[in-house]
C-alpha cells in the first residue's frame, strides 16, 4: 500500500510566491487527508498532482488564519466540481472548538449551499493550553441550527489517562491528537497504520497440504479453513509475522508539548513533521510567539526517537534553496545544520512547496 506526504504550503504567517501558507496532504491508496488549509491551499492543490475531490478528511491544527483561512474556499470549489448528483461519504473535518461555528457562519453569510455532506468534530482544549476565560468563550457556540449539509459532529474531550484525543479508529488507521503549547490552543496529530497480516508461508502451506486457491485468501484474511481430510488450519499456522504499520506525526504551531501525550504518540515515528519558524539565534523571540526553532524541533525528535525529521512552517525570510537569490540560501541551510547538530548529523529534511515524501512499507 503506497503512502506519501505532499507539502502544499511550507511558509509561516501568509502565502508568498516562494512558500504557500500551511497545508500538506497525506495520501494512501488514492484517499487524501488534508492537514491545515491556509489561504491559497486550493490553488496549490491545482498546481500539484493531487485532486481536491479525493479529500475525505481534513485536520486543522489551530485557528490562526494561516492554517485555516483557505478552508471555506476549498469546500466551495470541491462543491462546484462535484456536480449536482453527489453520493460521496461526508468529508470529516477535525479541529479546535470554534471551527464548526466558523464554517457555519462563512457559509451562511455567503449564502453558500454545498452539494456534499460534511461533519465537523471539535477538540476541546484544556486550561493549560489557553487562559481560563478564553477557554470558556471558545466553548460557547451561539448558532441555533446547522446548514443542511452539515452532519452531527462529535465534541471530543481529552482522555486524561492517555493524554490524547481519539479521532479515528477504523480498519486501517488510528488517528489521535495531542496538545501543544502555542498562543492559542494548538494540536498535533499522530496517524498510525494498523498491523497487517504477514505473508503466507509457502513451505508450511505445502507441508500441511493446503491446496492453492480460495483457501489461501481466507487464511490471509484471518479465516481458518477445513481441509478435505477434516484437519483445521488456522491463519497463525501458515502466516509469517504481522507487518508493523507506519507512523506519521504532524505538529501544529508550538513551542513545546503539553505533558507526555505527544512524546508517547510520536515515539519511533517513521516521519515527524515539525515547525521551525525561526533560527536558533532567535529562540527567545520564537518562544515568545509560541513557535519553535530547528534545535527545539530536533530535540523533540531525538526524545521521540523519530526516524526522520522534516522541518516546515518557515518564516518567509527563509527562501527555498532553489528559489533564493545570491546570499539568501545561507539562512535556510543554517536551519538544517542547526537541527542536524542535535541529531548527531542525522539528515534533516527542509520542506518545500510540492515536495513529496514517500513512506515505504516496513519489511
Amino acid at each position: 500500500m503506497s503512502m506519501d506526504v505532499t507539502f502544499l504550503g511550507t511558509g509561516a504567517a501568509y502565502p508568498s510566491p516562494t512558500r504557500g501558507a500551511s497545508a500538506l496532504v497525506l495520501r494512501c491508496e488514492g484517499e487524501c487527508w488534508l492537514f491545515d488549509c491556509g489561504e491559497g491551499t486550493q490553488t496549490q492543490l491545482m498546481k500539484s498532482q493531487l485532486k481536491a475531490g479525493r479529500i475525505t478528511k481534513i485536520f486543522i491544527t489551530h485557528l490562526h488564519g494561516d492554517h485555516f483561512f483557505g478552508l471555506p474556499g476549498l469546500l466551495c470549489t470541491i462543491s462546484l466540481q462535484s456536480g449536482s448528483m453527489v453520493t460521496k461519504q461526508p468529508i470529516e473535518i477535525y479541529g479546535p472548538v470554534g471551527l464548526r461555528d466558523f464554517i457555519w457562519r462563512t457559509m451562511e453569510l455567503s449564502h453558500t449551499e454545498l452539494v456534499f455532506p460534511y461533519v465537523v468534530h471539535e477538540l476541546v482544549p484544556t486550561a493549560d493550553q489557553c487562559p481560563t476565560e478564553e477557554l470558556k468563550e471558545s466553548v460557547q457556540v451561539n448558532k441555533t441550527d446547522s446548514p443542511p449539509k452539515e452532519g452531527q459532529g462529535r465534541t471530543i474531550l481529552l482522555d486524561s489517562e492517555e493524554n490524547s484525543y481519539l479521532l479515528v479508529d477504523d480498519e486501517q488507521f488510528v488517528v489521535k491528537a495531542f496538545r501543544l503549547f502555542h498562543r492559542i490552543p494548538s494540536f498535533g496529530f499522530s496517524v498510525v497504520e494498523k498491523k497487517r497480516p504477514g505473508k503466507l508461508n509457502a513451505q508450511k502451506l505445502k507441508d500441511l497440504g493446503v491446496p492453492p486457491g480460495p483457501a489461501y485468501g481466507k487464511l490471509k484474511n484471518g479465516i481458518s479453513v477445513v481441509l478435505e481430510n477434516g484437519v483445521t488450519i488456522s491463519p497463525q499456522d501458515v502466516l509469517k509475522k504481522p507487518i508493523v504499520g507506519r507512523k506519521i506525526c504532524i505538529l501544529g504551531d508550538c513551542s513545546g508539548v503539553v505533558d507526555d501525550g505527544g512524546v508517547k504518540l510520536c515515539f519511533e515515528a517513521d516521519l515527524l513533521i515539525h515547525e521551525a519558524t525561526l533560527d536558533d539565534t532567535q529562540m527567545d523571540k520564537a518562544k515568545e510567539h509560541g513557535h519553535s526553532t530547528p534545535q527545539m524541533a530536533a530535540t523533540f525528535a531525538k526524545l521521540c526517537q523519530a526516524k526522520r525529521l522534516v522541518l516546515t512552517h518557515f518564516s518567509q525570510r527563509y527562501k527555498p534553496v532553489a528559489l533564493a537569490r545570491e546570499g539568501e540560501a545561507d539562512g535556510i541551510v543554517e536551519l538544517k545544520k542547526q537541527a542536524e547538530s542535535v541529531l548527531d548529523l542525522q539528515e534533516v529534511t527542509l520542506a518545500e512547496d510540492f515536495m513529496v515524501i514517500s513512506i515505504p512499507i516496513k519489511k
